[in-house]
């Protein structure tokens, strides 16, 4: 039996009227009875119970259109699995920091690669604070990113993980302390110039009146790391970069410090986008190892 057979059985099955059923399955009414006699050849049981008034099917026949209904289903999912895979083809952009993709991204990018070898994949590194406008501006398929705490309404966004936000200072560096805990107004700083990190320190500084001693300001939050090794004041990262630094036994994380909002990191993408074959393909494969 093949495809074909079951499809003109299950039609049969709904229609219980040969004539009817061969019109539906653009065959002659003989036709469609041949098909129906190989099938029970086969099974060695009649399919249906016919008279003169009326066509039922027989209890072989009822378990017959189970079989047949699972295996056209399985089919159809099948066709449709390959289908979706020879068509993800083509390129494929990710814009992420250098911890993102030592991180985040190799068992994903690896998968990807295995699962649709005909995309090529284009990875683009840098300040993670540029990832989302990279992907509004139509620059960038995809990103890897902290949630934004404003403008969302134009980004899809997939959490992946979560890190807390840290200050740390040089190994054995005296730091300014009030009441026990951190003195940011008494302390130098090493701050990014711009992104989440910044905005939620600025806006804890402004909420206790702090005016902050900012001794440097980079790009990046990899480069705050070794701006305080050399000393330059108190920095503020996100763990998950400091925990793949290969700076990081030479600073500490500071206890008695401000508790800032974590980082919700994930892919960051637009609807757009996420209409496109790989684009897609790359987020659900995503969700798939997130589960």
């Amino acid at each position: 039996m093949d495809i074909r057979e079951l499809e003109i059985f299950l039609t049969l099955a709904d229609m219980l009227h040969f004539s009817r059923a061969s019109q539906v399955c653009n065959i002659s009414p003989s036709a469609l009875t041949r098909t129906i006699q190989r099938l029970e050849e086969q099974i060695e049981q009649p399919l249906f119970l016919r008279d003169k008034r009326k066509v039922s099917l027989s209890a072989a026949g009822e378990q017959f259109r189970i079989y047949a209904r699972q295996t056209m289903q399985e089919w159809q999912s099948f066709r449709a699995t390959i289908k979706n895979e020879q068509t993800v083809a083509g390129s494929l952009s990710i814009y992420a920091s250098i911890t993102a993709v030592y991180s985040l991204l190799p068992h994903l990018l690896e998968s990807f690669r295995s699962t649709y070898p005909e995309v090529q994949l284009d990875l683009r590194t840098g300040a993670a604070e540029q990832s989302v406008m990279q992907v509004k501006n139509g620059e960038i398929d995809l990103a890897v990113a902290a949630l934004p705490d404003r403008n969302r309404a134009q980004i899809e966004f997939l959490p992946i993980t979560t890190t807390p936000l840290v200050f740390i200072a040089p190994v054995g560096a005296v730091v300014v302390t009030s009441s026990g805990e951190l003195d940011l107004n008494n302390t130098p700083l090493v701050l990014p110039q711009t992104g989440l990190s910044r905005r939620r320190l600025d806006k804890w500084m402004k909420k206790n009146h702090i005016t902050p001693n900012i001794t440097s300001e980079v790009s990046g939050n990899e480069a705050i790391i070794p701006m305080v090794t050399l000393g330059c004041g108190i920095g503020i990262v996100p763990q998950l970069v400091l925990d793949r630094s290969p700076f990081r036994d030479k600073v500490v994380i500071l206890e008695n410090s401000p508790q800032l909002e974590p980082y919700v990191v994930g892919l960051c993408s637009t609807k757009r986008n996420l209409q496109r074959a790989n684009v897609k393909a790359f987020w659900e494969l995503a969700i798939k190892q997130s589960m």
